[in-house]
Parts: structure tokens; C-alpha cells; sequence
């Protein structure tokens, strides 16, 4: 697909497929880019998404999605866990749990909230793919913040 004629609606449709198919799908998984980051990828035709970040418990990435070779799409993103109530592993399954929900909608900005056994995931979005910023946290009943993770992105253009 052309960079030109790639709409903010075809280019949210193909960033929730590629998602849904690496971090939570568990697929796409390639050799580092960088020193000691973890890379995932997905293609399409000639459009190619990655997911490149650092760290574990707290981590820092950047996803990016490219047409024809040249990028129009990036996301940052830095999450962490706040408390000792919860451990990486139990904040990424729910993490997943709520991605592969709010997925199945057909999107990937926030407006969402999802519980998972005893913990609650929300996701808090200011505007649309083409620039945006929110926040994701994970809270349990009594309201405790137990995980955060804040990002931005949108449109790339030359």
C-alpha cells in the first residue's frame, strides 16, 4: 500500500493486527536490532509493523510501522510496576488478557476497561492514530495502582 494512500483507518486496522499477533498473540519474535532488546514483528504486503524494547519489570520500547520502506507510524511507550503487590509475570497476563479484549473491538487507543480475576485494567487515550497520548495502569479492588505505563505517538510524515 502507498503511503499516500494508506488511511488512518487501514493503518489502525493493520496496527491491531500486528499487535494482536506479537506481544499478545506470542508470535513475530526476531533476532535483536539493538543490544538487548526484545524485537517482534508482523508483515503485510508491504507494509511491516515492529515492536522493539528494553527491560522486563520496567521496560521502554518503540513500535513503528513502515510502508513501501518508509515510516509513517511510531508509538513510545515506558511501563513499570509501582508496587510490590503484583510481579511482571502477573501484570503481562493481564496486560494480555485486556489487549486481546479491547483488540477484539477493532482497536488499540484506550477508552477501555477490563478486569482480570481480581485486577483491573484500564487504558485512558487522548486522540485518534494519527496523534495520541494515554496512560495504562492495573489496579486491584481496593483501588491500589499496581502497574503504569505511558505512551505517544501518531503519524509520521516527511
Amino acid at each position: 500500500m502507498d503511503t499516500l494512500t494508506l488511511t488512518a483507518s487501514a493503518l489502525e486496522s493493520f496496527i491491531v493486527r500486528a499487535k494482536s499477533a506479537t506481544y499478545v498473540g506470542g508470535a513475530g519474535k526476531i533476532a535483536p536490532v539493538r543490544t538487548a532488546s526484545h524485537d517482534l514483528e508482523y508483515r503485510e504486503d508491504d507494509l511491516v509493523y515492529r515492536d522493539s524494547y528494553f527491560g522486563g519489570t520496567d521496560f521502554l520500547g518503540q513500535e513503528t510501522v513502515h510502508s513501501a520502506g518508509h515510516p509513517v507510524w511510531g508509538m513510545n511507550y515506558y511501563g513499570y510496576l509501582l508496587t510490590d503487590d503484583i510481579d511482571a509475570f502477573t501484570a503481562g497476563e493481564t496486560i494480555k488478557a485486556a489487549l486481546t479484549s479491547l483488540y477484539g473491538e477493532g482497536r488499540f487507543l484506550g477508552g477501555f476497561r477490563h478486569t482480570v480475576g481480581e485486577l483491573t485494567y484500564v487504558d485512558e487515550t487522548v486522540g485518534e492514530v494519527s496523534r495520541f497520548r494515554g496512560i495504562e495502569h492495573i489496579a486491584t479492588p481496593d483501588g491500589t495502582l499496581v502497574y503504569e505505563l505511558r505512551y505517544h505517538g501518531g503519524r509520521i510524515l516527511d
